[in-house]
């Protein structure tokens, strides 16, 4: 990994400007570690990237509900409904950020095949992209 040479002070300078101060989780980081992970952080909270901001915090309140974080839900919520979320595009959220752990949790505990489980996958997505292609 590449280390970071922007000086200490410009890293908190930045961080100030853009969001308003430095919230004191991340002034308790190292200063080398701090220098290195704010130019990715601040480049997938604000900046460009393959996936459009919305989605990006949908994601992020998905897995901050399906590991429990109540700091990232918070945030993410809060700063999906910035890029316009709707409630109801967080409510069927809520529900979704349901299915992976709860049937990853089903499967684990059945010790499925996991090879048995990769060939029923590649079965049903070209079910699924048949039926598409035929528009049912």
């Amino acid at each position: 990994m590449a280390t970071n040479t922007t000086p200490y002070d410009e890293t908190t300078t930045d961080i100030e400007e853009t969001l308003g101060l430095v919230p004191g989780y991340l002034a308790e980081l190292p200063e080398d570690a701090l220098v290195n992970e704010w130019p990715t952080l601040k480049r997938f909270l604000f900046g460009e990237s393959a996936i459009d901001p919305k989605t990006r915090e949908l994601v992020g309140l998905a897995v901050a509900a399906a590991i429990g974080c109540e700091y990232c839900r918070h945030f993410h919520r809060g700063v999906a409904k910035l890029h316009g979320a709707s409630e109801d595009e967080l409510a069927e959220l809520a529900f979704l950020a349901s299915y992976t752990p709860r049937y990853s949790a089903m499967i684990q505990a059945l010790d499925y095949d996991l090879d048995e489980f990769y060939d029923e996958a590649e079965r049903i997505a070209t079910h699924v992209q048949s039926q598409q292609a035929a528009g049912d």
